[in-house]
């Protein structure tokens, strides 16, 4: 429950950071918020729905949990990649710095590290 709290609330706090400077009509905005929102509780609901009746052991379930997994490990890079990280590191101040892109991909490594580390760990 708190690593699911933490998630959403950082997620959030980027999503919604991002939705303020595309600066969309509030109409659009609404709707955004509305499917962030909803989605965890939607998925947990039908997730106690299922759990009766899910063998997570079956050939089936487990080539389903792979492909998802695939899917959202690659979103999940993409959107490092190309949305978050390449705006950071192709801006001029970090281009005309090689100190401080010595520092930003120190840190992105470092970052990195961590997070294969704490999923090792959990």
């Amino acid at each position: 429950m708190a690593a699911l709290t933490f998630h959403q609330f950082f997620e959030g706090m980027g999503l919604g950071g991002c939705i303020t400077q595309a600066k969309f009509k509030a109409r659009a905005t609404i709707i955004m918020v509305l499917f962030f929102s909803l989605t965890t509780p939607v998925g947990i609901a039908i997730g106690i729905g299922i759990s009766s009746t899910y063998n997570e052991n079956s050939p089936r379930a487990l080539i389903i949990e792979g492909v998802f997994d695939a899917a959202s490990a690659g979103i999940l890079v993409y959107m490092a990649l190309v949305d978050l990280l390449a705006a950071d590191f192709m801006s001029a101040k970090v281009q005309g710095n090689g100190r401080l892109l010595m520092w930003c991909n120190c840190s992105l490594l470092f970052g990195a590290g961590c997070m294969s580390f704490l999923a090792k760990w959990a």
